[in-house]
Protein backbone atom coordinates (compact mmCIF):
# COMPACT_ATOMS: atom_id res chain seq x y z
CA UNK A 1 0.00 0.00 0.00
CA UNK A 2 2.96 2.52 0.87
CA UNK A 3 4.58 1.71 -2.29
CA UNK A 4 1.55 2.13 -4.61
CA UNK A 5 0.89 5.78 -2.93
CA UNK A 6 4.58 6.58 -2.94
CA UNK A 7 4.52 5.77 -6.79
CA UNK A 8 1.45 7.69 -7.62
CA UNK A 9 2.67 10.42 -5.79
CA UNK A 10 5.99 10.10 -7.87
CA UNK A 11 3.94 9.68 -10.65
CA UNK A 12 1.81 13.08 -10.14
CA UNK A 13 5.28 15.31 -9.85
CA UNK A 14 6.52 13.88 -12.94
CA UNK A 15 3.05 14.94 -14.68
CA UNK A 16 3.53 18.54 -13.10
CA UNK A 17 6.95 18.91 -14.10
CA UNK A 18 6.42 17.85 -17.33
CA UNK A 19 3.63 20.31 -17.64
CA UNK A 20 5.24 23.38 -16.43
CA UNK A 21 7.80 24.10 -19.24
CA UNK A 22 5.05 23.85 -22.22
CA UNK A 23 2.40 26.37 -19.74
CA UNK A 24 5.87 28.63 -19.38
CA UNK A 25 6.52 28.66 -23.27
CA UNK A 26 3.19 29.42 -23.90
CA UNK A 27 3.27 32.69 -22.72
CA UNK A 28 3.68 35.05 -25.76
CA UNK A 29 3.80 38.87 -25.95
CA UNK A 30 2.74 39.94 -29.61
CA UNK A 31 3.31 43.84 -30.33
CA UNK A 32 1.96 45.28 -33.03
CA UNK A 33 3.46 48.91 -33.87
CA UNK A 34 2.60 51.47 -37.01
CA UNK A 35 5.16 53.59 -36.90
CA UNK A 36 9.38 54.16 -36.86
CA UNK A 37 9.36 56.71 -34.14
CA UNK A 38 11.87 57.22 -31.62
CA UNK A 39 9.69 57.07 -28.87
CA UNK A 40 7.47 53.35 -30.34
CA UNK A 41 10.84 52.18 -31.29
CA UNK A 42 12.40 52.56 -27.44
CA UNK A 43 8.66 51.47 -26.10
CA UNK A 44 8.81 47.93 -28.16
CA UNK A 45 12.79 47.81 -26.72
CA UNK A 46 11.65 48.04 -23.21
CA UNK A 47 9.50 45.83 -23.87
CA UNK A 48 11.41 42.75 -25.73
CA UNK A 49 14.10 43.53 -22.54
CA UNK A 50 11.47 43.17 -19.92
CA UNK A 51 10.13 39.68 -21.90
CA UNK A 52 11.11 36.05 -19.44
CA UNK A 53 13.83 34.05 -21.39
CA UNK A 54 10.75 31.28 -20.86
CA UNK A 55 8.48 33.32 -22.97
CA UNK A 56 7.94 34.44 -27.19
CA UNK A 57 8.52 38.20 -28.40
CA UNK A 58 6.07 38.47 -31.91
CA UNK A 59 6.37 41.88 -33.74
CA UNK A 60 4.28 42.68 -36.20
CA UNK A 61 4.51 45.85 -38.48
CA UNK A 62 1.85 47.54 -40.03
CA UNK A 63 2.08 49.46 -42.85
CA UNK A 64 1.78 52.88 -42.62
CA UNK A 65 -1.96 53.76 -43.16
CA UNK A 66 -3.24 49.94 -44.03
CA UNK A 67 -4.57 47.22 -41.30
CA UNK A 68 -2.11 44.76 -42.51
CA UNK A 69 1.15 43.62 -41.23
CA UNK A 70 4.05 42.78 -43.32
CA UNK A 71 5.34 39.62 -44.94
CA UNK A 72 5.69 37.00 -42.63
CA UNK A 73 9.16 35.73 -42.25
CA UNK A 74 10.15 31.80 -42.60
CA UNK A 75 11.80 30.42 -40.41
CA UNK A 76 15.28 30.29 -42.42
CA UNK A 77 15.11 34.19 -42.75
CA UNK A 78 17.01 36.39 -40.83
CA UNK A 79 14.77 38.57 -38.55
CA UNK A 80 15.37 42.25 -38.64
CA UNK A 81 15.24 42.66 -35.06
CA UNK A 82 17.16 39.42 -32.94
CA UNK A 83 14.58 36.86 -31.33
CA UNK A 84 11.69 38.90 -33.11
CA UNK A 85 9.58 37.21 -35.76
CA UNK A 86 7.47 39.05 -37.82
CA UNK A 87 3.91 36.84 -38.81
CA UNK A 88 0.71 37.99 -40.74
CA UNK A 89 -1.73 39.66 -38.77
CA UNK A 90 -4.53 37.49 -39.66
CA UNK A 91 -2.35 34.43 -38.57
CA UNK A 92 -4.03 32.24 -35.45
CA UNK A 93 -1.94 33.11 -32.10
CA UNK A 94 -1.97 30.85 -28.91
CA UNK A 95 0.04 34.71 -27.50
CA UNK A 96 -0.72 35.68 -23.90
CA UNK A 97 -1.09 39.35 -24.48
CA UNK A 98 -1.50 41.95 -27.15
CA UNK A 99 -0.09 45.40 -27.11
CA UNK A 100 -0.74 48.07 -29.76
CA UNK A 101 1.45 50.83 -30.27
CA UNK A 102 0.14 54.17 -31.30
CA UNK A 103 -2.67 55.06 -33.35
CA UNK A 104 -2.33 53.14 -36.50
CA UNK A 105 -1.31 49.52 -34.49
CA UNK A 106 -4.73 50.38 -32.44
CA UNK A 107 -7.06 50.64 -34.76
CA UNK A 108 -4.95 46.95 -36.37
CA UNK A 109 -5.27 45.43 -33.15
CA UNK A 110 -8.98 46.41 -32.48
CA UNK A 111 -10.13 44.36 -36.31
CA UNK A 112 -7.99 41.27 -35.54
CA UNK A 113 -9.59 38.19 -33.94
CA UNK A 114 -8.76 36.34 -31.47
CA UNK A 115 -9.73 36.82 -27.77
CA UNK A 116 -6.39 37.08 -25.88
CA UNK A 117 -6.42 40.51 -24.21
CA UNK A 118 -5.60 44.00 -25.61
CA UNK A 119 -3.65 46.49 -24.62
CA UNK A 120 -3.93 50.21 -26.78
CA UNK A 121 -0.84 51.94 -25.58
CA UNK A 122 1.10 55.32 -26.55
CA UNK A 123 -2.20 57.43 -27.50
CA UNK A 124 -3.14 60.42 -26.48
CA UNK A 125 -6.20 61.43 -24.80
CA UNK A 126 -7.79 62.46 -28.10
CA UNK A 127 -6.96 59.16 -30.09
CA UNK A 128 -8.48 57.52 -27.26
CA UNK A 129 -11.93 59.32 -27.88
CA UNK A 130 -11.23 59.18 -31.90
CA UNK A 131 -11.23 55.40 -31.40
CA UNK A 132 -14.16 55.09 -28.95
CA UNK A 133 -16.30 57.08 -31.14
CA UNK A 134 -14.89 54.80 -34.78
CA UNK A 135 -14.64 51.35 -32.88
CA UNK A 136 -17.20 51.45 -29.79
CA UNK A 137 -18.21 47.65 -30.51
CA UNK A 138 -14.55 46.31 -30.73
CA UNK A 139 -13.42 48.17 -27.42
CA UNK A 140 -16.59 46.61 -25.53
CA UNK A 141 -16.09 43.00 -27.36
CA UNK A 142 -17.40 40.38 -24.55
CA UNK A 143 -14.67 37.63 -25.58
CA UNK A 144 -11.90 40.09 -24.76
CA UNK A 145 -10.63 42.73 -21.97
CA UNK A 146 -9.12 45.50 -23.64
CA UNK A 147 -6.72 48.16 -21.77
CA UNK A 148 -5.42 51.71 -23.05
CA UNK A 149 -2.60 53.46 -21.91
CA UNK A 150 -2.52 56.70 -22.46
CA UNK A 151 0.95 58.34 -23.50
CA UNK A 152 0.27 61.41 -20.70
CA UNK A 153 0.02 61.98 -17.17
CA UNK A 154 -3.66 62.80 -15.52
CA UNK A 155 -4.47 66.53 -16.11
CA UNK A 156 -4.32 66.03 -12.10
CA UNK A 157 -1.21 65.03 -11.96
CA UNK A 158 -0.19 67.78 -13.77
CA UNK A 159 -2.47 70.76 -11.81
CA UNK A 160 -0.37 69.20 -9.15
CA UNK A 161 3.15 70.18 -10.88
CA UNK A 162 1.52 73.52 -11.28
CA UNK A 163 0.38 73.74 -7.57
CA UNK A 164 3.82 72.77 -6.27
CA UNK A 165 5.97 74.66 -7.95
CA UNK A 166 3.33 77.88 -7.78
CA UNK A 167 1.68 77.14 -4.10
CA UNK A 168 0.33 81.14 -4.01
CA UNK A 169 -1.25 81.45 -7.16
CA UNK A 170 -4.56 80.24 -8.51
CA UNK A 171 -5.36 81.14 -11.70
CA UNK A 172 -4.19 79.01 -14.59
CA UNK A 173 -4.86 79.85 -18.23
CA UNK A 174 -5.08 77.40 -21.24
CA UNK A 175 -5.85 77.64 -25.10
CA UNK A 176 -7.58 74.85 -26.51
CA UNK A 177 -8.91 74.00 -29.54
CA UNK A 178 -12.34 72.20 -30.31
CA UNK A 179 -11.43 68.80 -30.28
CA UNK A 180 -9.78 69.67 -26.69
CA UNK A 181 -12.89 69.37 -25.37
CA UNK A 182 -11.90 66.30 -23.22
CA UNK A 183 -9.31 67.43 -21.53
CA UNK A 184 -10.94 70.60 -21.25
CA UNK A 185 -13.23 68.97 -18.78
CA UNK A 186 -10.77 66.58 -17.04
CA UNK A 187 -8.85 69.69 -16.14
CA UNK A 188 -11.70 71.22 -14.90
CA UNK A 189 -12.95 68.48 -13.00
CA UNK A 190 -9.27 68.10 -11.44
CA UNK A 191 -8.99 72.46 -10.55
CA UNK A 192 -12.18 72.10 -8.69
CA UNK A 193 -11.51 69.23 -6.78
CA UNK A 194 -8.03 70.68 -5.78
CA UNK A 195 -7.98 71.93 -2.55
CA UNK A 196 -7.99 75.32 -2.72
CA UNK A 197 -9.77 75.00 -6.20
CA UNK A 198 -7.86 76.49 -9.60
CA UNK A 199 -9.61 79.43 -11.22
CA UNK A 200 -9.19 77.74 -14.55
CA UNK A 201 -9.44 80.57 -17.23
CA UNK A 202 -9.90 79.28 -21.30
CA UNK A 203 -9.94 80.08 -24.80
CA UNK A 204 -10.42 78.54 -27.82
CA UNK A 205 -8.51 78.59 -31.06
CA UNK A 206 -10.13 77.18 -33.54
CA UNK A 207 -7.43 77.75 -35.91
CA UNK A 208 -3.50 79.03 -36.25
CA UNK A 209 -5.02 82.48 -36.98
CA UNK A 210 -7.17 82.98 -34.22
CA UNK A 211 -4.50 81.63 -31.70
CA UNK A 212 -2.62 85.42 -31.16
CA UNK A 213 -5.77 86.77 -30.08
CA UNK A 214 -7.08 84.37 -27.83
CA UNK A 215 -3.17 84.79 -26.11
CA UNK A 216 -4.09 88.54 -25.73
CA UNK A 217 -7.28 87.59 -23.95
CA UNK A 218 -6.15 84.73 -21.46
CA UNK A 219 -2.72 86.86 -20.58
CA UNK A 220 -3.70 89.49 -18.44
CA UNK A 221 -6.35 87.25 -16.75
CA UNK A 222 -3.56 84.26 -15.81
CA UNK A 223 -0.67 83.76 -13.61
CA UNK A 224 0.45 80.51 -15.68
CA UNK A 225 -0.51 79.35 -18.99
CA UNK A 226 -0.44 75.48 -19.40
CA UNK A 227 -0.31 73.82 -23.22
CA UNK A 228 -2.32 70.45 -23.64
CA UNK A 229 -0.93 67.71 -25.49
CA UNK A 230 -3.58 68.24 -28.35
CA UNK A 231 -3.23 70.70 -31.80
CA UNK A 232 -1.43 72.99 -29.89
CA UNK A 233 0.85 70.69 -27.88
CA UNK A 234 1.70 68.98 -30.84
CA UNK A 235 2.62 71.70 -33.26
CA UNK A 236 6.04 73.47 -32.62
CA UNK A 237 4.87 76.62 -34.09
CA UNK A 238 1.56 76.93 -31.76
CA UNK A 239 3.45 76.17 -28.91
CA UNK A 240 6.17 78.30 -29.38
CA UNK A 241 3.85 81.13 -29.52
CA UNK A 242 2.19 80.11 -26.34
CA UNK A 243 6.11 79.99 -24.78
CA UNK A 244 6.46 83.63 -26.20
CA UNK A 245 3.70 85.24 -25.44
CA UNK A 246 4.23 83.67 -21.61
CA UNK A 247 7.51 84.85 -21.43
CA UNK A 248 6.41 88.62 -23.08
CA UNK A 249 4.16 88.52 -19.80
CA UNK A 250 6.42 86.85 -17.27
CA UNK A 251 3.86 83.92 -16.79
CA UNK A 252 5.42 80.70 -16.47
CA UNK A 253 4.37 77.76 -19.40
CA UNK A 254 3.63 73.76 -17.95
CA UNK A 255 3.06 71.01 -19.73
CA UNK A 256 3.52 67.35 -20.51
CA UNK A 257 6.92 66.84 -22.41
CA UNK A 258 10.44 67.57 -22.11
CA UNK A 259 10.66 69.67 -25.63
CA UNK A 260 8.04 71.93 -24.03
CA UNK A 261 10.61 72.17 -21.02
CA UNK A 262 13.56 72.56 -23.40
CA UNK A 263 11.91 75.20 -25.67
CA UNK A 264 11.65 77.39 -22.86
CA UNK A 265 8.98 76.27 -20.48
CA UNK A 266 9.27 76.14 -16.88
CA UNK A 267 8.21 72.24 -15.84
CA UNK A 268 6.42 69.50 -17.13
CA UNK A 269 5.32 66.09 -15.79
CA UNK A 270 6.59 62.95 -18.21
CA UNK A 271 6.92 59.50 -18.64
CA UNK A 272 9.01 58.00 -20.70
CA UNK A 273 8.73 55.82 -23.28
CA UNK A 274 10.13 52.75 -21.30
CA UNK A 275 8.17 54.02 -18.36
CA UNK A 276 5.16 53.33 -20.01
CA UNK A 277 6.57 50.05 -21.22
CA UNK A 278 6.59 48.94 -17.65
CA UNK A 279 3.09 50.58 -17.19
CA UNK A 280 1.66 48.72 -20.07
CA UNK A 281 3.15 45.15 -18.43
CA UNK A 282 1.32 45.97 -15.98
CA UNK A 283 -2.06 46.91 -17.60
CA UNK A 284 -1.63 43.65 -18.96
CA UNK A 285 -1.73 41.95 -16.35
CA UNK A 286 -4.68 43.49 -14.72
CA UNK A 287 -6.34 43.29 -18.22
CA UNK A 288 -5.65 39.46 -18.13
CA UNK A 289 -6.47 38.74 -14.58
CA UNK A 290 -9.63 40.97 -15.18
CA UNK A 291 -10.91 37.72 -17.62
CA UNK A 292 -14.27 38.71 -20.19
CA UNK A 293 -16.32 39.81 -18.73
CA UNK A 294 -17.47 42.54 -21.66
CA UNK A 295 -16.71 46.07 -19.81
CA UNK A 296 -15.71 48.90 -20.32
CA UNK A 297 -11.97 49.15 -21.56
CA UNK A 298 -9.87 49.79 -18.58
CA UNK A 299 -8.23 53.21 -19.00
CA UNK A 300 -5.30 54.19 -17.06
CA UNK A 301 -2.89 57.94 -17.68
CA UNK A 302 0.67 57.45 -17.58
CA UNK A 303 2.09 57.94 -14.33
CA UNK A 304 4.16 61.32 -14.10
CA UNK A 305 7.56 58.82 -13.64
CA UNK A 306 9.25 62.20 -13.57
CA UNK A 307 9.62 66.04 -13.43
CA UNK A 308 11.47 68.42 -15.75
CA UNK A 309 12.34 71.79 -14.55
CA UNK A 310 13.96 74.26 -16.91
CA UNK A 311 16.24 76.31 -14.30
CA UNK A 312 17.63 79.05 -16.46
CA UNK A 313 13.49 79.62 -16.83
CA UNK A 314 13.25 79.50 -13.00
CA UNK A 315 15.96 82.22 -12.38
CA UNK A 316 14.60 84.68 -15.16
CA UNK A 317 11.42 84.53 -14.00
CA UNK A 318 12.58 85.35 -10.01
CA UNK A 319 11.44 81.30 -8.93
CA UNK A 320 12.87 78.95 -6.69
CA UNK A 321 11.29 75.78 -7.05
CA UNK A 322 11.95 72.66 -5.95
CA UNK A 323 14.17 70.77 -6.96
CA UNK A 324 13.47 68.02 -9.58
CA UNK A 325 13.48 65.06 -7.35
CA UNK A 326 11.51 66.38 -4.78
CA UNK A 327 8.71 67.25 -7.36
CA UNK A 328 8.94 63.94 -8.60
CA UNK A 329 8.42 62.72 -5.03
CA UNK A 330 5.50 64.62 -4.43
CA UNK A 331 3.59 63.42 -7.97
CA UNK A 332 3.96 60.18 -6.76
CA UNK A 333 2.92 60.28 -3.36
CA UNK A 334 -1.26 59.37 -2.63
CA UNK A 335 -3.44 62.64 -2.62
Amino acid sequence: MHRAVHALLAFGLVLCLAAAPRVASAATLTVLVGDDQAASAEFVQQLRTGQPASGKFELVRIGAGAPAAEPASTDTEPAANTGVRTRSLRTASDAGLTVAVGTAAARAALERPGAEPLVLAMLSRLDYETLKTASPAALRRGDRRVGVLLRDPAMADQLALVNAVLPQKRRLGVIATPESEPLVRELQRAAQNASPAWDLQVEIAPDARSLAAALRALVPRSDALMVLPDLIGDSQAATLSVLHAGAGAGLPVFGASEGLVRSGGLAAAVSTPGQLAQQARQLGQKVASAGSTGNSPLVEAATPATVRINATVARGLGLRPPEERELTERLAAPR
